[in-house]
């Protein structure tokens, strides 16, 4: 088996390559590799490799900037999608695609399911949708994994930024209204692994997420005590509650980010762990 890997330096792109080792031939495309901006360079890396799965792991990923470079976001979350679910068609492959909560404008009071309407909130969300819908009307063999808050010892994200600010700063604010599921990148890349090996025939849009919900503020608190806990930080900074109205970012963000799993679990058996299991284990992993 050949996987061709997109997006193989980002935080998730890094876990699936230890992931994917495994399986066969990996060839792995970090940005300078492909740039998923330049359409004919992505056609033609496909038509060169040839490979049997492609996993599409890279994407604009930077909410508050995509909202004035709409044009670029575009691009790389929906352009892209498209020329590689269309060539995965032509070779006859399977393509697997991550996509986000952010499809989604966080009113329903309730975890989304795959089925719920999509209304994104920001040129974020709106690319992401845009690549969602343009792998479903390729005819690829293809399967869109849905995820949210993720984050890892690789990249930049929420946890990442939490441990640093510990050392900087002895307050901060965090948002204490918006709920989800943080998600370990290895969960998800082992995941998409056993996708690939034992449920060669699923296809469509599932939702991949942590078990379990909490708010970011919550999230935070509970970062804060495990670093502590193992020497990651030297204090616990005094946190402070606030409403997301009052802290205005230039991309607006659902909410309600939580993602109903039950239909991946009920056809592959997929589900992840809790999500303060995933954390805890990515802690330990990085203060040894």
């Amino acid at each position: 088996m050949k996987i061709l890997l997109t997006g193989s330096g980002g935080q998730l792109g890094q876990e699936l390559q230890r992931s994917l080792a495994p399986l066969g031939e990996l060839v792995a495309c970090n940005h300078a590799r492909l740039d998923l901006a330049d359409a004919d360079a992505v056609r033609a890396m496909v038509r060169i490799e040839k490979p049997d799965i492609i996993i599409n792991a890279a994407a604009w990923t930077a909410v508050d900037q995509a909202e004035t470079h709409e044009t670029e976001a575009t691009k790389i979350n929906a352009e892209a999608p498209r020329i590689l679910a269309e060539e995965t068609a032509l070779l006859g492959a399977r393509l697997i695609h991550f996509s986000t909560d952010y499809v989604f404008d966080g009113s329903k009071p309730a975890p989304y399911v795959e089925s719920d309407e999509c209304a994104p909130l920001s040129v974020y969300g709106r690319s992401k949708r845009a690549g969602e819908l343009n792998i479903l009307s390729s005819g690829a063999d293809a399967i869109t994994l849905r995820t949210s808050w993720v984050y890892g010892a690789h990249g930049a994200n929420f946890m990442k930024t939490m441990l640093r600010l510990a050392n900087e700063r002895d307050e901060i604010s965090v948002v204490d209204d918006q709920f989800g599921a943080p998600t370990w990148t290895r969960h998800l890349a082992d995941a998409t692994a056993s996708l690939i090996s034992d449920h060669p025939n699923a296809s469509g849009i599932y939702h991949l997420t942590a078990a379990g919900e909490t708010s970011w503020y919550e999230y935070a608190e509970t970062i804060f005590a495990e670093a502590l806990r193992l020497g990651l930080i030297r204090k616990i900074p005094l946190q402070r509650r606030v409403a997301s109205t009052n802290w205005p970012t230039p991309a607006k963000r659902p909410n309600n980010s939580r993602l109903d799993c039950a239909a991946l679990r009920r056809d592959t058996g997929i589900a992840l762990p809790d999500w303060r299991s995933g954390l805890f284990a990515c802690l330990a992993e990085m203060q040894s």
